[in-house]
């Protein structure tokens, strides 16, 4: 099997093996090992460190990729996520690159944390003899945008490393800004590796295996829509939706704790209202990057209606010449621009601050339509592999005199029996269940956040896991939002689920939430945790992930006898050791 293959496959072939015996997770046709065995072969000043930071995974996509181009050009490589990477190494650090995401509100993944926190604290190196580069990927949605990377980036100069390659920045249509930022610093990591440029080959295996499946991301699998109901009562304030979707003859396969990527599609109404407000012509036909489309085509298929970013802010005001617009943009007006986007929505700029758009130049402005991420609800093992369920919750909410929707969400709650929904399966191996089965499991999810923990209890009772299942659920109102109610009365009776803790805010004055009955049960939640079971949290991160992190901090100071900054500590290296997981956004 080995025959033929040059020196530096055959280091792959066995980093790759060695992955597998000692369990080590493996995907994409890569082996993601703490000291892949190839760099153990290199000095440091010859080798290539890649490290990656990811939420969703796009930043690994980006890294295996930006890798895989650089083994292919000769270049020794090694390639770890942040959360693996040895820290005592990065003084004897060469030649780095670093892809990175922000999420929230400018934070670093959460597999980066500990990585962001020893280079940016006191006993980091100085590293007059790095030579780097930083990537960040982000959303000009969000006020903070690429956050991370910039303070990355800046700090590394300011411990003495050099650029190899410019602050790279892309946002959430991040392919081609990633690619082209990815071919200049292969060229400059070449160089500075003194690496001639490689002839070109036939792939390697690790090529060969890379290969993308059959249904991806860039070529989704239509799925039928099996049942679509509503999960909340009708007086309920907010909608949410209880979505099966076939996969039959897709090829695609699943885990708990993964994520279906849902291709959306802009409602005709909000289409139409664009078009009505910025005088268009829908049947128009507009050419944009070597494709020609009606332009009502291109807002309904192809470009973002429903999030306001920068660019388009920038673009509004420009056109407009508008002071008030133009002010917030200049630095120092970041909560003025963060209220702007929390606001409104891009019709509501274009109402707001009108003016004469030509339509090829609007096409051009707007950012690319992008799928969404929907946390998995059910476990293959016991509902098969054929179907797969979603919670969706419902964007719609009045504002500046019209209705407004999620692209995503509306797209899914008017899906019906003839629909077909474009998707494809987000792996991600940071919100997995325990190995070892007979470990306990804490589940906080409020609201929607409850999904992976639905496939979570499925999966445990499917397989007779032996270790005990806790839960936290919250929402508004028992009577009304009590999402899965009867499924989770039936697993306490079953046995399948152990404990049920219950937050509703709005039946009584004073409001209750998860992190209140964290600390309610925080002697036992601790004894749990000082037992070894692993801690799960999902949902939103601009206010829930940060209260429950701080309720859990809170827990392991009191229960633990720790002070503020040990038990941060503790908590940092629950998260470092993959007992400690969220899956927010």
């Amino acid at each position: 099997m080995t025959g033929g293959l040059s020196t530096a496959e055959l280091y792959w072939v066995a980093a790759y093996s060695a992955a597998l015996a000692a369990g080590s997770p493996v995907h994409a046709g890569r082996a993601v090992v703490a000291e892949p065995l190839v760099a153990s072969v290199a000095r440091a000043g010859e080798r290539l460190s890649i490290v990656y930071g990811s939420q969703t995974g796009n930043s690994r996509r980006v890294a295996e990729q930006l890798a895989s181009r650089a083994e292919a050009a000769g270049l020794t490589v090694r390639l770890l996520r942040a959360g693996a990477y040895p820290s005592r190494e990065l003084a004897q650090e060469r030649h780095l690159v670093v892809v990175i995401s922000s999420q929230g509100d400018g934070d670093p993944p959460d597999d980066a944390i500990g990585f962001i926190e020893f280079v940016s604290g006191k006993r980091a190196p100085r590293l007059p003899q790095l030579k780097f580069a930083v990537l960040g990927l982000g959303d000009s949605s969000y006020p903070k945008f690429c956050a991370v990377s910039r303070e990355l980036d800046a700090r590394l100069v300011e411990l003495g490393a050099s650029r190899f390659a410019v602050l790279g920045e892309a946002d959430v249509d991040f392919d081609s800004a990633a690619a082209e930022w990815s071919a200049g610093v292969l060229e400059a990591a070449r160089e500075a590796l003194s690496v001639p440029l490689a002839p070109a080959r036939h792939a390697s295996p690790l090529h060969a295996v890379s290969a993308p499946l059959l249904h991806a991301r860039d070529n989704p699998f239509p799925a039928a829509v099996l049942e679509n109901q509503r999960i909340v009562s009708r007086d309920s304030e907010r909608e949410v939706r209880h979505i099966e979707l076939s996969l039959e003859g897709s090829g695609l396969r699943y885990e708990p704790g993964d994520a279906i990527g849902v291709w959306p599609q802009n409602s005709p109404v909000l289409v139409e209202q664009w078009l009505s407000a910025l005088k268009l012509d829908g049947l128009r036909e507009i050419e944009h990057e070597g494709r020609r489309l009606p332009l009502a085509r291109w807002l309904s298929h192809e470009r973002e209606l429903t999030r306001l970013t920068r660019p388009l802010v920038a673009a509004q005001a420009a056109a407009t010449r508008h002071a008030g617009l133009q002010r917030v943009l200049e630095p120092g007006q970041q909560t003025a621009f963060a209220a702007l986007l929390e606001s409104h929505q891009p019709i509501d700029l274009l109402r707001e601050f009108p003016a004469n758009w030509d339509a090829a130049q609007l096409v051009a402005t707007l950012r690319p339509l992008t799928p969404r991420l929907y946390s998995i609800a059910s476990s293959a093992k016991l509902v098969g592999h054929d179907e797969v369920h979603l919670t969706v919750g419902v964007v719609e909410y009045a504002a500046h005199g019209s209705a407004h929707y999620g692209a995503a969400s509306a797209f899914l709650a008017g899906a019906g029996d003839d629909a077909r929904v474009p998707l494809f399966v987000e792996s991600n191996e940071r919100f997995r269940l325990p190995a070892d089965s007979s470990r306990d499991v804490i589940m906080i999810g409020p609201g929607t956040g409850i999904a992976p923990f639905r496939a979570f209890v499925q999966e445990r009772q499917a397989t007779a896991a032996s270790g005990r299942n806790w839960l936290f659920f919250g929402n508004r109102h028992f009577t009304q939002d009590f999402l899965y109610q009867v499924e989770w009365q039936e697993a306490l009776r079953s046995g399948a689920l152990q404990r049920l803790d219950l937050a509703f805010s709005r039946d009584s004055a004073a409001k209750t939430y998860v992190q209140q009955r964290i600390r309610e049960n925080g002697r036992e939640l601790y004894a749990w945790l000082r037992e070894g079971a692993y801690v799960y949290v999902c949902g939103d991160s601009a206010h829930m992930a940060k209260d429950v992190h701080t309720a859990l901090q809170d827990v392991v100071a009191i229960h633990g006898g720790l002070s503020a900054e040990e038990a941060r500590a503790w908590l940092a290296e629950l998260l470092q050791q993959g007992r400690y997981a969220r899956d927010v956004y």
